[in-house]
């Protein structure tokens, strides 16, 4: 074998690995979640964002819930026994709430017990699907966000109170454009969780809870706990099943450059007792 052949061969193997990788990492993951709904007698929906990079120029790029993510969620909904109990896999930063509304009142039609795992985070309108599930199962540490609306860059309940607070007069046509918009925002999403949250409280707790997530009492960002969404009336449990963290391990974030920050020898560890003499 010549210096050329050995160049080729090693340009195919390049080429065909990260295709190999996938298809190999694809089969895995079917096999876990076939593993799932035959444990569990369910049918399994994940919905997980990755923060991914463009292969050429390195940007990363953040994905978020949108039509198509709430399309293949109806679809998979539609194809289900309604008896059937739903599992939901959420690992997203949220999205449009067109997307999110549409996948949350499936959820919430659906007559089989749907069970909404939140191994990590399901932010803005992953908390809002999260509101109509029968079971929200947290990790410890997992967190969900408030749902106010974001007009562009700009939360709507900021733009609402610039407007209230200021005289018309100093507040220009665009701002007091967009604080009407964002009065209509809230008031939408605050009605919509109301009547989601309803499956699994009174109409008037319902009502404050939506009112409490929709309308900027915390920043957009604001993590709310297992402890503190338990708090605020939520059907959470701290109960995460094993295979669920193990399924997630078969989504790994896309290997960049220049590397992550974090490093550990990825298998369990558990404490020992010392023996002595």
């Amino acid at each position: 074998m010549n210096v050329m052949d050995i160049f080729w061969l090693f340009f195919m193997i390049s080429v065909l690995q990260p295709a190999l990788q996938r298809r190999f990492m694809e089969s895995m993951r079917t096999r876990k979640i076939a593993q799932i709904e035959k444990n569990r007698g369910s049918r399994v929906i994940l919905l997980v964002h990755r923060q991914e990079t463009m292969s050429l120029l390195g940007f990363p790029l953040m994905r978020f819930i949108d039509v198509n993510d709430s399309e293949e969620v109806l679809r998979a909904i539609h194809m289900t026994d309604d008896e059937l109990p739903l599992d939901i896999v959420l690992h997203t930063p949220g999205g449009l709430v067109l997307a999110a509304l549409q996948i949350a009142r499936a959820v919430e039609s659906h007559k089989g017990k749907v069970t909404v795992f939140v191994p990590h985070y399901a932010m803005s309108g992953g908390t809002l699907i999260a509101l109509a599930a029968d079971e929200i199962v947290m990790c410890k540490h997992s967190v969900l966000g408030p749902i106010d609306p974001q007009l562009g860059q700009l939360p709507a309940a900021s733009l609402v109170k610039v407007v209230e607070e200021k005289p018309i007069a100093e507040i220009d046509d665009q701002t007091l454009v967009m604080a009407d918009v964002g009065r209509k925002a809230m008031q939408q999403v605050e009605d919509a969780a109301t009547a989601l949250l309803k499956k699994n409280m009174d109409e008037k707790a319902a009502r404050e809870l939506a009112a409490k997530l929709a309308t900027g009492t915390w920043t957009h960002d604001y993590p709310i706990s297992a402890d503190e969404a338990r708090s605020l009336g939520l059907p959470v449990s701290t109960e995460m099943p094993d295979e669920v963290l193990q399924l997630m391990t078969l989504y790994p974030q896309p290997v960049q450059r220049q590397g992550g920050g974090v490093e550990y020898l990825p298998e369990p560890r558990q404490r020992h007792s010392q023996r002595t003499g």
